[in-house]
């Protein structure tokens, strides 16, 4: 039985849980969604669209907020109770905080930070890492008593291949195990460097500028493109180093991962520190100048020209 953990906020599905779902149902037999929270029970009907045996609303009012030691609690309370084979989770900043401390409680395998899987020869699974900061994949495979755990990175499967119930699955509203009294964090507000902070995992289209840009008075040619679009903007992170773009907005090894349905490059050449941190993304489209640019071998569609004058036509052609 493999269990999925997925993760809201506010009663918001992080559109990463869907792509754990994606995995697990991968991953073959059947699967159970989890959603821990105060009050989640709309966000778990809206799980329970997938084809799973069910869904879990694990509720309690010392999980509203997102601490560490109460989600470990009560996760681990629930694990040992319903003992899975298999434990999946989205591999998120919240994620990557608790994880590795369930797998400590549990005394379970971790595999962190996956971006793929393989039917191993013996039956079993084997999951694909990358390290160096990309340069080096590795299959790995977990030993040891179950619960395996396993996190996959955002956008190592995508969101539109879950597959979707005939009808949907039942809900389970379970009070989760908690003594609130033992949670030693007390959470705050979520840092924020400016007003205009944004989540880059959740964006659908992102426009993301590098070095091709020549200088920060161009950056508003490349906010006009994604205004068109409907898109956030992002950047390589030698942008962000140099102050163009703050560093919440930097798409990479070093910053965020995103997986959005469209990527479109501005001036970026494809370092591998960059292209870790999109290369799931559904449509990549680059622009460059260098033809034998790195990013072209993982773009969709490449153009070929100076960005100053195609992103002109472009943002006119979007607008008329």
């Amino acid at each position: 039985m493999m269990f999925v953990i997925a993760e809201q906020k506010d009663g918001v599905l992080n559109r990463a849980s869907w792509e754990a779902v994606v995995a697990a149902q991968q991953l073959g037999g059947p699967v159970t969604i989890v959603l821990p929270g105060a009050s989640v029970s709309a966000a778990a009907a809206e799980l329970a669209a997938a084809d799973v045996a069910g869904v879990i609303a694990l509720e309690h009012d010392a999980l509203g907020a997102y601490t560490p030691d109460g989600f470990v609690a009560a996760l681990a309370a629930l694990l040992t109770t319903e003992a899975p084979s298999h434990v999946v989770l989205p591999h998120t900043y919240q994620t990557r905080d608790f994880a590795p401390k369930l797998a400590a409680r549990l005394n379970a395998p971790l595999a962190a930070d996956c971006v793929g899987l393989k039917s191993a020869a013996d039956g079993g699974h084997t999951y694909v890492r990358l390290m160096f900061q990309g340069k080096v994949s590795a299959d790995v495979q977990l030993v040891g008593d179950t619960p395996h755990i396993v996190t996959f990175q955002i956008g190592a499967f995508r969101v539109d291949a879950v597959v979707k119930g005939s009808a949907p699955a039942p809900v389970r509203q379970l009070a989760a195990t908690v003594d609130a009294s033992a949670i030693r964090q007390k959470p705050e507000a979520p840092f924020r460097e400016a007003k205009q902070a944004v989540d880059l995992t959740q964006a659908a289209r992102i426009v993301s500028v590098g070095r091709g840009i020549k200088g920060p008075e161009h950056i508003e040619l490349a906010k006009q493109l994604a205004e068109a679009l409907g898109a956030e903007l992002s950047a390589s992170r030698p942008i962000c180093d140099a102050g163009w773009l703050p560093m919440e907005r930097q798409v990479g090894s070093s910053g965020q991962t995103v997986a959005p349905k469209l990527y479109l490059t501005l001036g970026i050449s494809g370092a591998i520190q960059h292209v870790v941190g999109m290369k799931g993304s559904r449509t990549i489209v680059a622009i460059n100048t260098d033809a034998e640019a790195p990013i072209f071998e993982i773009a969709d569609y490449g153009i070929v020209g100076d960005l100053f004058e195609v992103v002109p036509a472009m943002i006119a052609a979007l607008k008329s």
